[in-house]
């Protein structure tokens, strides 16, 4: 990430849980259900590939007008655009956490999946959390997920936590998801919002969520790694 556009990438991924309730300092254990995205974008468009996306309010697509116009039902599109359609399932709930994600694991494996992406942990920097903590939550998100579905494949967002926590945490923060997609062999997309963060005419009036264009250009950040494990022909890729 370029360092000029360090302080706002880092304001902007650490508060994408803004119009969340919950309080700043702890994890309280529940997700603001009331913002989950609306059923509509639920609703897969083709037939493929199950694919998940678990996250926040940027996966959730807080504050679009439509619900076509997140970067999961970009994803959609553009999967079907190109021959390789996908069923997109958006669990993306505004305010979550790494413990909220896997607290709510279970219900998500309740129908079977061929790839998982995982866009959790900027509310975890948000709060303050234990680096150490979140690391443990989002493993295990990946192991439950292969021990129920064992040829899944497992896409990891990386974020970043907000600068005023400072050098020492940020710098461990950010280094939580390249060790995760190291040690358990997941796909890593390093910044999320990389092109997107900093840049004005990308985000909605509060300068935290991306606009439709923003979600446009995550959801090309986003595709070479998506393609790249989508099953083809029936078998893994």
């Amino acid at each position: 990430m370029k360092p000029a556009l360090s302080l706002l990438a880092c304001l902007s991924l650490a508060a994408c849980s803004a119009a969340s309730d919950a309080p700043p300092a702890q994890d309280d254990g529940r997700s603001d259900s009331t913002m989950v995205v609306p059923s509509e974008a639920r609703v897969p468009s083709q037939t493929g590939p199950r694919v998940v996306f678990l996250g926040t309010s940027l996966t959730a697509g807080l504050g679009l007008e439509g619900s076509e116009e997140g970067y999961v039902e970009v994803l959609d599109a553009i999967a079907d655009s190109v021959g390789l359609p996908i069923e997109a399932g958006n669990a993306g709930v505004s305010g979550e956490t790494s413990a909220g994600g896997l607290r709510r694991l279970d219900w998500i494996l309740r129908e079977p999946l061929d790839v998982l992406f995982l866009e959790l942990g900027a509310n975890d920097g948000l709060r303050g959390q234990d680096p150490l903590a979140m690391r443990a939550n989002l493993v295990e998100i990946i192991e439950q997920t292969r021990a129920r579905y064992p040829d899944a494949r497992i896409i990891l967002a990386g974020m970043e936590a907000p600068p005023n926590l400072g050098p020492i945490y940020t710098a461990a923060f950010r280094q939580v998801f390249a060790d995760i997609a190291e040690t358990q062999n997941v796909a890593l997309v390093p910044f999320l919002l990389d092109g997107v963060a900093g840049v004005p005419e990308l985000n909605q009036d509060d300068r935290i969520h991306p606009t439709e264009d923003g979600h446009a250009v995550v959801a090309r950040t986003v595709w070479p790694y998506l393609a790249d494990v989508l099953p083809r022909d029936g078998g893994p890729s």
